[in-house]
């Protein structure tokens, strides 16, 4: 039964009443019932009792009722749980708090105080307006993807009956790209790397410093934090070939990642860390910010050296300054951040026609698909060329099949299942008949079938079956992988 009291005795004549009672896991709970009135606390009591009979019968399911208390929880509370799963997943300080100030900017536009408040139609709204402002489809997807983040992890924990934002779409950031991330040519790596290596010192880095960081991302794809991470004691240069690693606290997917180097970096590596300690960072980095200007500093550097060498040729130096050679930003893009050396990376590992899945291992992408639309438009013409050779496959099937390196196994295997046909054939058909005479020849065509017989199980079986009669003791298939090896 349900108790009603008030607590501090005589002193708290005036105060609220509370109620006791067991709920339905036979616990004692107490509750303030919010009024002074003994009767109405009575019926508050009563009616406790009575709902945690009904859980305790099964009337009311008790986890539909947990989740709609979770429902009910503040939005800012949830953030704080929300927030301590993602630092669980390894996810960066930073990535917790823009996916964080996304899900309050959202819930303060569509005016969502409760998990159980968050629709649709608001975050569709938000969505709305940040397209008005013009933003990019890449800015909008990216605020979306955290209020659906957090909307599923309030399902999965059973915070929220169904995640409401199932239904909301997010935009194709590939169809409003604000900007383009551009590769460096190989053309324009060999004016890079001169100047750099002969330039004055930026940001705190010399230019030999800078050159031998330029030349590890590009050969290793490791981004910006990762090469701040490196120390000399991730560097494998006894090994062949030798290697760098990453562990996993730096890395983007929280994996250890080792990237291959070529011999001649690792020399020139291995010279330049001779002094370090071996926990000694291997680049002396500037801040995140100026990397890129540091980069696209020398690609200036680089660029005004081209134009000089045509100072002697007005009508080569005029056409110099037109193109866009050794520009930052040119028709295919432009080198927006340090990461354009690790776009580099991939695209000339395309370019040398390495292997899709090749490509994807060195870029460490969770998904070929990832690689193939980053990289798969630097291959043009391609779909021609290999249409092309295709007529060697009408024209002259056996080149063909040597220019595929294939002819020995494939050419091989399709002569023996040629012969193993033909054989079959020559057995199947009667003394005298041609290969072309089973169709058009009355002798050739099958016989009508005998009735058959009955025996009873005392009836001596037939000792030989005469010709084209069946035989009890033969073995009738149709599966080939049965029949050719009997043949």
């Amino acid at each position: 039964m349900a108790s009603v009291f008030k607590r501090g005795g005589k002193s708290n004549r005036g105060g609220s009443y509370y109620v006791s009672w067991t709920d339905h896991t036979g616990r004692r709970q107490t509750k303030s019932a919010k009024t002074t009135d003994k009767a109405t606390a009575e019926r508050i009591g009563a009616k406790m009792e009575a709902d945690a009979a009904l859980r305790r019968d099964g009337v009311i399911d008790s986890a539909l009722d947990e989740i709609g208390k979770e429902s009910q929880r503040s939005i800012e509370s949830h953030l704080v749980d929300h927030e301590s799963k993602m630092r669980t997943a390894s996810r960066t300080e930073k990535h917790i708090a823009s996916t964080a100030n996304f899900i309050r900017w959202i819930a303060d536009h569509a005016g969502f105080k409760t998990a159980a408040d968050i629709s649709a139609d608001g975050v569709n709204r938000y969505a709305g307006k940040l397209r008005d402002e013009g933003r990019a489809a890449r800015t909008i997807q990216a605020h979306l993807n955290a209020i659906k983040a957090f909307t599923k992890w309030l399902t999965e924990h059973h915070k929220l009956p169904r995640d409401p934002l199932a239904s909301v779409k997010k935009p194709n950031p590939k169809a409003d790209r604000r900007r383009e991330r551009r590769i460096l040519l190989p053309e324009e790596w060999l004016r890079l790397e001169t100047a750099t290596g002969t330039g004055p010192e930026r940001y705190g880095m010399t230019g030999d410093e800078r050159l031998l960081l330029y030349r590890t991302a590009i050969q290793t794809g490791l981004r910006s934090n990762e090469l701040r991470s490196l120390t000399r004691g991730r560097l494998y240069f006894d090994s062949d070939p030798p290697y760098v690693t990453c562990k996993a606290g730096s890395t983007k997917n929280r994996k250890d990642a080792r990237q291959y180097i070529q011999p001649e970096l690792a020399a020139s590596l291995k010279a330049h860390i001779a002094t370090k300690a071996p926990k000694a960072p291997v680049f002396g980095l500037p801040h995140e910010t100026n990397l890129a200007r540091m980069l696209r500093d020398d690609l200036a550097e680089a660029r005004n050296d081209w134009l000089i060498e045509a100072k002697g040729d007005p009508q080569k130096y005029a056409q110099r300054q037109q193109s866009d050679f050794l520009a930052d930003v040119n028709h295919e893009g432009e080198i927006t951040d340090f990461h354009s050396l690790r776009h580099t990376c991939g695209a000339w590992l395309a370019m040398t026609g390495a292997h899709p899945k090749v490509v994807q291992t060195v870029m460490r992408h969770q998904s070929i698909t990832l690689t193939m639309d980053t990289y798969g438009h630097l291959f043009p013409g391609q779909e021609a060329d290999a249409v092309g050779r295709m007529r060697e496959m009408l024209i002259a099937p056996p080149k063909a099949l040597r220019a595929t390196g294939t002819d020995n196994a494939a050419a091989n295997t399709l002569n023996s299942a040629q012969r193993q046909a033909q054989r079959a054939g020559r057995e199947s058909r009667q003394s005298g008949a041609s290969g072309c005479d089973d169709a058009t020849n009355p002798t050739a065509q099958k016989k009508t079938p005998k009735p058959l017989q009955i025996a009873d199980l005392s009836d001596a079986v037939r000792s030989h079956a005469k010709d084209r009669e069946s035989s009890g003791g033969g073995t009738r298939t149709p599966d080939t992988r049965i029949m050719i090896p009997l043949l």
